[in-house]
């Protein structure tokens, strides 16, 4: 039970109340579910109650008590309860847990980097335009790629002439007549560092993390700190994580073995980070806000070393390969296969090799 398999059976829970007319209130688009911050209740949260009580006029705990007696019992569901003003709260069953992140692990490996690309913008047309500035434009040229990746058209315009450097840094623009929707303003990078000098000091790939890994209200990190091959460097953790994903399967395939999820494997994190990541993607797209992927990819690459140090994908002395390997080394390959497409949005290279 994914946080998306959790909001449709909530939005279906809403579509079957309304046709039942026990609620008189508009169906939303989509319905929002988060994980239950720290001392919550139950594994996920959802305040759609609070959002439809006006509509309908009935108090939100009132119309939670009409969700949740149309979710009880639902597949992956365990317990539903109504905390607060209105708030649902979701606890996941456990048994129907470890299907769901078998089946997950599967996707990922089936879907390679499209895993996560979905429909919440399809038929959407975007425009974006932006200043000439190498931030501004790096931002809008991803945003508009994590948009397509959600199923949306568009394209993007400048302000003016482009810089030719852009072009190495991967932005492409129209500079053709300016469109309706403006790209939300992003920190200028400092004076002087023009896209020429960025590429020229630190290459490609750090530059353009440099200017994406920051809220676009903050200012970017561009320092030399970038390029150092170190865990402090999250540039370097996440690509380095990637690579030793892709070093463990050449390694098992030494070993005569292949990764296959035959048996759940204990990495609460890594499971937790897989199944947020189509939801992340939507929302980064959503918000335009591409440092929210880049987050993830962070807590990716963490909970992918996590796994290595408690449960090491590959057998270690004398041990032979188990069904206990080839699940942690499918777990593993499939971290490394949300890095690499994740860092793909982000224009970002991810070698096989560091």
């Amino acid at each position: 039970m994914t946080p998306a398999d959790l909001s449709r059976t909530v939005l279906h829970a809403v579509r079957r109340a309304v046709d039942e007319d026990a609620l008189r209130a508009p169906v939303p688009a989509r319905v929002r579910v988060e994980r239950t911050r720290p001392g919550g209740s139950g594994d996920y949260a959802c305040a759609v109650a609070l959002q439809l009580s006006g509509p309908a006029g009935l108090p939100a705990r009132e119309v939670a008590a009409l969700l949740r007696d149309r979710v009880v019992g639902a597949p992956g569901i365990g317990r539903v309860e109504i905390t607060g003003p209105g708030f649902l709260n979701f606890t996941v069953d456990p048994d129907s847990d470890g299907a769901a992140r078998s089946l997950r692990v599967r996707q990922v490996l089936e879907q390679r980097l499209r895993y996560g690309w979905g429909a919440e913008c399809a038929g959407q047309v975007h425009q974006l335009h932006h200043r000439r500035e190498v931030r501004a434009a790096v931002v809008a040229g991803t945003v508009m790629k994590m948009l397509r990746a959600q199923g949306a058209l568009g394209r993007v315009t400048c302000e003016e002439a482009s810089d030719p450097d852009w072009a190495r840094l991967g932005v492409t623009v129209d500079a053709n007549g300016r469109p309706p929707v403006p790209l939300a303003q992003t920190r200028p990078v400092p004076a002087g560092a023009t896209a020429g000098e960025l590429l020229e000091r630190l290459g490609a790939d750090a530059t353009r993390w440099g200017l994406l890994r920051p809220a676009g209200h903050d200012r970017a990190h561009l320092g030399d700190d970038l390029l150092v091959q170190g865990a402090a460097n999250p540039l370097f953790l996440v690509r380095y994580a990637h690579a030793r994903a892709r070093a463990l399967t050449r390694e098992a395939g030494r070993l005569g073995f292949t990764g296959a999820y035959e048996q759940d494997v204990d990495a609460p994190a890594l499971h937790a980070a897989l199944a947020d990541h189509p939801g992340v993607l939507a929302a980064a797209a959503h918000h335009h806000a591409p440092d929210r992927l880049a987050r993830h990819l962070e807590a990716v690459a963490h909970a992918f070393f996590d796994l290595q140090d408690a449960l090491p994908p590959l057998p270690v002395g004398d041990e032979k390969p188990s069904a206990a390997h080839r699940s942690r080394l499918a777990l593993a390959e499939a971290a490394g296969t949300v890095l690499a497409g994740g860092l793909s949005l982000l224009g970002i290279s991810a070698p096989e090799h560091l």
